[in-house]
């Protein structure tokens, strides 16, 4: 574990914010993979180190069609072909991440959990329809509660709103550049778990980072000195 100094320093935690995709459940590249075939099927070949790195500003799938003059009407039809496609990878794929279920138990014992994703309510709610993840979380915040998606700040600071919670009493849980520099615009001591889809992305603002889900404990313990 790494441990650097956050923006908001050594206090109480009282509240955890988690990302969902990638944090909670291995969904990062069938997401990359639903996008580059629906692509594919136009004939369209998706760059995965430019998709990594439009990944961080919210752009991701289409950017690099759009870029070479693919029309919208096109993308907006492909768009919903690469929803059926990450359906489909949501039912059949392995997206388990080890110690997650465990780990949430230890620490419901201490603080106050909720989720913040970007992920779509019909696709958060494919993936929860057989697990108990759910049932350590306060609430959820998907796509649809909010306006500016990360990077922007607005969804962390609608889960702070939400809590009734400060940012110094908060830990946001993330592991992507595009999460972390929401979590950093909200004022938000940040987390970064180890994802290796995520791996290249610029994470050098984390307050820590854990190589597994099953250090989170230790690792919010350390930010409150």
């Amino acid at each position: 574990m790494t441990v650097y100094g956050g923006p908001q320093g050594p206090t109480v935690k009282k509240y955890i914010l988690f990302d969902h995709d990638g944090v909670l459940v291995d969904t990062e590249f069938w997401y990359y993979k639903a996008g580059a075939r629906a692509l594919a099927d136009i004939g369209f070949t998706l760059d995965k180190d430019q998709y990594l790195r439009d990944m961080t500003q919210g752009m991701a799938t289409w950017a690099q069609a759009i870029e070479a003059g693919v029309d919208e009407q096109t993308i907006s039809r492909q768009r919903e072909v690469r929803n059926a496609y990450h359906q489909e990878y949501l039912r059949t794929e392995d997206i388990e991440i080890e110690g997650v279920l465990e780990t949430l138990a230890e620490l419901a014992d201490t603080y106050r959990m909720a989720i913040v994703t970007t992920s779509k309510r019909a696709d958060f709610d494919l993936i929860h329809e057989e697990r108990s993840i759910l049932t350590y979380m306060e609430f959820h915040l998907d796509r649809e509660d909010y306006e500016r998606a990360k990077p922007h700040p607005e969804p962390y600071l609608t889960g702070l709103e939400r809590f009734g919670a400060t940012a110094a009493e908060t830990v946001v849980v993330e592991d992507s550049a595009r999460g972390l520099e929401s979590a950093v615009a909200a004022g938000i001591d940040c987390i970064v778990v180890a994802n290796e889809f995520t791996a290249s992305h610029d994470l050098s603002k984390a307050t820590a980072k854990v190589a597994t889900f099953r250090e989170l404990p230790a690792a919010i313990g350390g930010l409150m000195g």
